[in-house]
């Protein structure tokens, strides 16, 4: 066997197209994912099979032309930009000498450079772990020893191999325990949002479609931006005002990726969490890209695995700055806007965008009268610090609140211990002795 080397610098890329010719889009776009694990492309080698080899996956006339490539190139590691069987990433490293990583693998490593937050290092590692679950036998001839036979260890003993899996295993165990302690925290942290219904927006989109660059100039939060894939992998929430001074929260997300790897998408939940329970999506789309509507297909798949495919989105079209196209809105055969055309970068659209979103927000918004026992003085600020009450009644024994609210956030409100939702008949009421007509719906 070989000694693994601690990180791989000089890397041999390998894409085979099953099926088709290799796109040039996703080996520009393997390419820049090797870059960004901190590698430099010394060759790149592509196929075409009909359907993967059970023993290399690329064949055994393409992986002699890897291994000599890799020897020529002094490559250290051997990058596939497809997933990759245990046994096939063991038979390649046994036949190369090469440390081997598949499309998972690259991809989790990009992740754990990148993640900041301790919820997301945990997450990351925990995915991480389980995807060596099944390839611990790979490059470790240690591991084929048997412990056992000396005094005060005789017995059955136990290989290597199994005490690694054991320990393993202790691991993801701790590290679950410690994700659902965290989780139970933003859940806490959450109940606040649905005591008192604020809208929240989630961004999401293919990575590298501009959704940090539009966040940023959305809220003023300085967010990292870059023009790299996974610019932004831990969630960041803020508070935005839209027009009309209703108040929302939105969030940034992390970017989606071709086969982006099923543990992944299981582990990294802190980030996932916000897009699943967001009450409206913005799906943004880089416009210029030719390959847009492969992008959007794979970020609706994501979304649908996540258990978001059911939330009310807009597609946001970003980067019309690289087309001839000015901002406008699209909206569908029932008036309802479908998409917004913006140039994040340029501050052009904004505004667009801005008044689709209160719109989308306000349909299915009801106005009602909310009663809430004194007790819940807590719950009455957060509503007026929402800017949803309308007006209150004086005098009563309970706070006595007119509110516009959507239908399921008033059912989480009248779900409060003592409350109780009267509804308003007429449109002008009464507050305090004095006529009040209050604006319709969110503006």
């Amino acid at each position: 066997m070989f000694e693994r080397p601690r990180s791989g610098e000089r890397a041999v890329l390998v894409r085979v197209g099953l099926g088709a010719p290799v796109d040039p889009d996703d080996l520009n776009e393997f390419t820049h994912l090797a870059i960004l694990a901190v590698s430099v492309p010394v060759t790149t080698i592509t196929g075409r099979r009909e359907r993967p080899d059970p023993r290399y996956f690329v064949g055994s006339g393409k992986a002699d032309q890897i291994r000599m490539e890799a020897e020529a190139q002094g490559a250290d590691v051997i990058l596939v930009d497809h997933p990759l069987s245990p046994s096939q990433e063991r038979n390649l490293e046994k036949l190369t000498g090469k440390r081997v990583l598949d499309r998972s693998g690259l991809i989790l490593d990009i992740f754990a450079q990148r993640a900041k937050s301790h919820e997301g290092k945990l997450e990351v590692e925990l995915a991480q772990l389980k995807h060596i679950a099944s390839r611990l036998v790979r490059g470790w001839t240690h591991l084929e020893r048997q412990r056992g036979g000396s005094i005060g260890l005789r017995g059955p003993g136990e290989t290597q191999l199994e005490t690694d899996r054991r320990l393993l295993g202790k691991r993801v165990k701790v590290l679950t325990e410690r994700l659902d302690k965290l989780r139970l925290q933003r859940e806490t942290g959450r109940g606040a949002r649905v005591a008192i219904p604020i809208p929240s927006i989630a961004l999401v989109g293919y990575t590298n479609a501009g959704k940090s660059t539009l966040f940023s100039s959305l809220t003023g939060e300085r967010a990292y931006v870059a023009d790299q894939l996974f610019a932004t992998l831990d969630p960041t929430v803020r508070r935005l005002q839209l027009p009309g001074g209703t108040p929302v929260v939105a969030a940034d997300t992390v970017g989606f990726i071709r086969d982006l790897p099923h543990d992944l998408v299981a582990a990294f939940q802190s980030t996932l969490t916000e897009a699943r329970e967001a009450t409206l999506l913005l799906h943004v789309i880089d416009a210029s890209d030719p390959q847009r509507t492969a992008h959007i297909e794979e970020v609706e798949s994501v979304l649908g695995r996540i258990g978001a495919g059911d939330i009310p989105s807009i597609n946001v079209f970003n980067k019309i700055d690289r087309l001839d196209v000015e901002p406008h809105v699209d909206r569908g055969e029932d008036g309802m806007v479908r998409s917004v055309w913006i140039s994040a970068a340029q501050g052009r659209g904004l505004d667009l965008l801005l008044h689709a979103v209160a719109e989308r927000l306000s349909r299915g918004v009801q106005r009602m009268r909310v009663q809430l026992p004194l007790s819940a003085g807590a719950a009455r600020a957060r509503l007026y610090a929402s800017g949803v009450v309308l007006g209150e009644q004086s005098g009563a024994e309970v706070f006595d609140l007119t509110v516009d609210l959507p239908e399921d956030e008033l059912a989480l409100l009248g779900r409060l211990p003592g409350a109780k939702l009267v509804p308003v008949v007429g449109d002008t009421l009464e507050f305090q002795g004095k006529t009040h007509r209050p604006q319709s719906g969110w503006r």
